[in-house]
């Protein structure tokens, strides 16, 4: 716990201060933009894993990757020291002293939870293998041929690997999801602000459905599990888009700020690719102002932050998105051939849907559908068909906003159908709940939850209705922590106080390529970290040239 609460501070000071360089920088061109502590950090971890992706193409994310990013952070706090200085005073004045020490233990907690807990299946399968590479290599091409898995190319294992510490020669360590748990965390607990307003608002819906989630992922968020940071992120995007809308905000560039966050949310996980509507907003401010500046800027600033994704995408399996096989662009010597690529889609589309056999990844909607539902706990039902009635309410909801031209609940009721649109394209496609689960659990309460807000008014029978709402989700709240608490208790160790749970390692046996040594699981198809390089089993291919850092190509 102790080395993770050191990494948390070297990543939260190194990720505010890069943040405040880059929306510094974008203030100066387009107008003045302050944001709270946490928005500079996730501009931070942003940029910064856009760096990690580019650093990755040309060398090893390991010592030298780190100093440089150090170096820039020290000239950067010495060079803009009046600004920065007078920016963190303005932020801690700004919060009371019990709110500091509060936001003191959501620290110890979060760093409690990352150091110890379940590490993730796929996390011992190709998450710690994938880190690995780009630990040891940066990138290689033709690496999806050993493994197709290693081609699930996110952004967030250049970042886990920028932070893993392992040129340290100790441990490799994975607090990443840990660090954006936390961030949501302490955007959630400002729910406390409906206490003094003496009502809900619907971000607080949001951060509640936030604070379920982070209950859940407590034992999990040790794995690095690209999963994590891409349903952490959806989260702070839609609660900070609420609040924007909520408050009336008329500049297009917050909004527009969020909009490049989108774009890096898709680099973590490609079933976010619809968080991408939430861009829809500032494209249309920009366009009715004719602000071609902005458009060119924000069009530039996305396509940066995609660029080194796509980059690593080709290099490593010589598809632009695997395992997607209608764009070919790229006719290179080490693409994974496109009957394995094809295969790999459905096999991802059909266990989704609970089919376990790739084979049958044609069954129509009418048949698979049930089956899976029927394999869904109550709790996932009651979302489910939630969700479901809530597709045409929000769209009714935001027609009816639109009539009667309310600006804020036009916007807020947006974000409603965006999400509602994630939903439905989650469960058509690949309905695995931790793919979508963000969408399942924001697509009801957001819409039928922003109905409430909107029609039923805090008096006379509103009144009573809005007090049964507040005390349920008190006793929810009361419950919830309870079982957290026991959760805690019953699963507390001191083994993990000073290092952090290392990855997980399976029994290998050796194998042999072109004279270099692979590893394979005698027994299953998880491998884990230490045995490198890997594959679940004896891999079809052949070096490119005479050491693996020149790549693999297919073994026909």
């Amino acid at each position: 716990m102790l080395s993770v609460c050191l990494i948390f501070i070297c990543v939260l000071l190194s990720a505010y201060v890069i943040g405040f360089l880059v929306v510094s920088g974008i203030g100066r061109v387009y107008g003045g933009c302050c944001l709270k502590a946490d928005g500079y950090v996730m501009a931070g971890l942003v940029t910064v894993t856009v760096y990690a992706q580019f650093f990755s193409l040309f060398h090893k994310v390991g010592l030298a990757a780190f100093f440089l990013l150090a170096g820039v952070c020290i000239i950067t706090a010495l060079v803009f020291r009046g600004q920065l200085a007078g920016e963190i005073f303005r932020q801690y004045t700004g919060i009371s002293r019990g709110r500091k020490f509060f936001y003191l233990l959501l620290f110890l907690l979060a760093a409690y939870g990352t150091s110890r807990g379940i590490i993730h299946y796929d996390t011992g399968l190709y998450h710690a293998q994938s880190i690995r590479w780009i630990e040891e290599y940066g990138v290689v091409k033709g690496l999806g041929n050993l493994h197709c898995r290693l081609a699930y190319n996110s952004s967030s294992f250049a970042l886990s690997a920028l932070y893993s510490f392992g040129f340290l020669g100790g441990q490799s360590y994975h607090c990443m999801a840990g660090v954006f748990a936390l961030i949501l965390a302490k955007v959630c607990s400002e729910i406390t602000e409906a206490w003094r307003r003496k009502k809900l608002l619907l971000s607080d819906v949001a951060r509640l459905m936030g604070i379920y989630y982070l209950l859940i992922i407590f034992d999990e968020m040790v794995s690095p599990a690209s999963d994590y940071f891409m349903v952490l992120t959806v989260f702070y995007l839609v609660i900070r888009y609420l609040e924007l809308a909520e408050e009336g905000t008329e500049s297009w560039l917050p909004y527009g700020l969020l909009a490049l966050l989108c774009v890096f949310t898709i680099s973590v996980k490609l079933s976010a690719a619809f968080v991408i509507l939430f861009a829809l907003k500032p494209a249309v401010q920009l366009i009715k102002e004719r602000n071609g500046k902005g458009i060119a800027g924000f069009l530039g600033m996305g396509l940066f932050i995609m660029l080194p994704f796509l980059i690593r995408n080709v290099l490593i399996s010589g598809w632009l998105v695997y395992p997607f096989t209608a764009v070919d662009f790229f006719p290179v010597d080490w693409k994974i051939p496109v009957e394995i690529a094809d295969y790999d889609a459905r096999e991802i589309r059909a266990w989704g849907r609970g089919i376990h056999d790739a084979a049958e990844y044609g069954r129509k909607f009418s048949e698979w559908f049930p089956e899976w539902f029927a394999g869904q706990g109550m709790a996932g039902k009651l979302f489910v068909l939630s969700g479901i009635a809530a597709v045409p309410v929000s769209a009714a909801a935001l027609v009816m906003a639109w009539i009667r031209k309310n600006r804020i609940w036009r916007d807020v009721m947006l974000a409603a159908v965006w999400i509602n649109v994630s939903f439905m394209f989650w469960l058509l496609s690949a309905p695995l709940f931790r793919y979508g689960c963000v969408y399942v659990w924001l697509a009801a309460p957001l819409t039928f939850g922003g109905l409430a807000l909107w029609l039923i008014k805090d008096r006379g029978a509103g009144r009573i209705f809005w007090r049964f709402v507040y005390g349920a989700v008190i006793l929810a709240g009361c419950y919830k922590a309870v079982m957290f608490g026991r959760e805690i208790a019953a699963g507390y160790t001191a083994e993990y106080f000073i290092r952090q749970k290392d990855y997980e390692n399976f029994e290998a046996e050796i194998y042999e390529i072109d004279g270099v040594v692979f590893y394979c699981p005698k027994e299953g198809d998880r491998i884990g970290y230490e045995a490198f390089p890997s594959s679940p089993a004896k891999a079809f291919i052949e070096l490119r040239g005479s050491g693996i850092e020149d790549g693999f190509r297919y073994k026909k």
